[in-house]
C-alpha cells in the first residue's frame, strides 16, 4: 500500500466533492435545510458531497469500510475505514459564512494512517499520511514552535448539545483568554486542525466530537510535529469525543485544560 499516492488520490477526489459544494453554495436554499438536532444541520448538499466520495474512494480501496456522517452507505467493519465528513462546518455554509470543508481520514483498526481537509473558500488542500509528512497544497508544513501560552492562539468548539461540562468548558475559557493571544471558533474542527497542523493556530481542544469531524485532522498534525491526546492525555481521541492538538504548546494547554475539567 503506497500511503503518498493513496493521499493524492483522496486529495483529488475531496477536490471534487468541494467544487459541488461550492457550485451549489451560490444558490443554496435555506428551506431545503433538515434539523438532526436543534443545531444539527443537514442538507441535499451533505448527502450528494458523500455519494461522490464513498464512490470515487471506493474505486481506490475497495476492500475499505466507511464511517460517514451522513450514513449514505452501509457501515460495516473491516481492517481499513474511510472515515469521511462531506461537509464539515454545515451551519456556516447555510449561513454563508465562509469557512467549511471536506475531510477525509483513513484509518488502519483505530490508527488514521491517511488525510485531507480541503478547506474549499480558500482552496486549500492539506494532506498527510503515516511517516510521510504533512502538506498544504504540495508543500511541507509544520506546527507552531511557540512554547507557552503568553505566546499562543488556540481555537476551540463551542457545544451544541450536552452541556453539562459547559461549566468547566467557560472556566478554561476563561483562563485562557487572560493569558493567551486569544481564542477563535471558525465552525469546523477539520479546519481547526488543520490550522494547528500549519502553525497558524498553538493549539486546538473541543468535546462532544464525532470520529469523522476530527479523523483527518488527527494525521495532519502528528505528521506535522504536534501532538494529539484526549483531556486525560490518552490516545482515546479519534472515538472518545475529545481532543486536544497542538505543537509545544500542547502540554501546557493540557495542563489548563485538566485543572479545570
Amino acid at each position: 500500500m503506497k500511503l503518498s499516492k493513496i493521499t493524492e488520490d483522496i486529495a483529488e477526489i475531496a477536490k471534487e466533492a468541494g467544487t459541488f459544494i461550492k457550485h451549489e453554495g451560490s444558490s443554496f436554499d435555506k428551506s431545503k435545510v433538515e434539523l438532526k438536532g436543534k443545531s444539527d444541520l443537514v442538507s441535499y448538499v451533505d448527502k450528494n458531497a458523500e455519494k461522490i466520495l464513498v464512490k470515487g474512494l471506493r474505486d481506490i480501496l475497495p476492500e475499505a469500510s466507511f464511517i460517514t456522517e451522513e450514513k449514505t452507505v452501509e457501515q460495516e467493519e473491516s481492517e481499513y475505514t474511510w472515515i469521511i465528513d462531506p461537509l464539515d462546518g454545515t451551519t456556516n455554509f447555510v449561513h454563508g459564512m465562509p469557512c467549511y470543508a471536506v475531510s477525509v481520514g483513513l484509518a488502519k483498526q483505530k490508527e488514521v494512517i491517511a488525510g485531507v481537509v480541503y478547506e474549499i473558500n480558500r482552496h486549500e488542500v492539506f494532506s498527510a499520511w503515516k511517516a510521510g509528512g504533512a502538506y498544504l497544497n504540495g508543500k511541507p508544513i509544520n506546527v507552531s514552535d511557540a512554547e507557552s501560552i503568553d505566546d499562543s492562539l488556540f481555537s476551540t468548539g463551542f457545544p451544541s448539545h450536552n452541556f453539562e461540562k459547559l461549566d468547566p468548558y467557560l472556566a478554561i475559557l476563561n483562563e485562557l483568554m487572560k493569558n493567551s493571544h486569544g481564542l477563535r471558533r471558525v465552525g469546523s474542527a477539520a479546519t481547526d486542525l488543520a490550522y494547528v497542523a500549519c502553525g497558524r493556530y498553538e493549539g486546538f481542544f473541543e468535546y462532544n466530537l464525532k470520529a469523522w469531524d476530527i479523523a483527518a485532522g488527527i494525521i495532519l498534525v502528528q505528521e506535522a510535529g504536534g501532538k494529539v491526546t484526549d483531556f486525560k492525555g490518552g490516545r482515546d481521541y479519534l472515538f472518545g469525543r475529545e481532543i486536544v492538538a497542538g505543537g509545544k504548546v500542547q502540554p501546557e494547554l493540557l495542563r489548563v485544560i485538566q485543572q479545570h475539567w
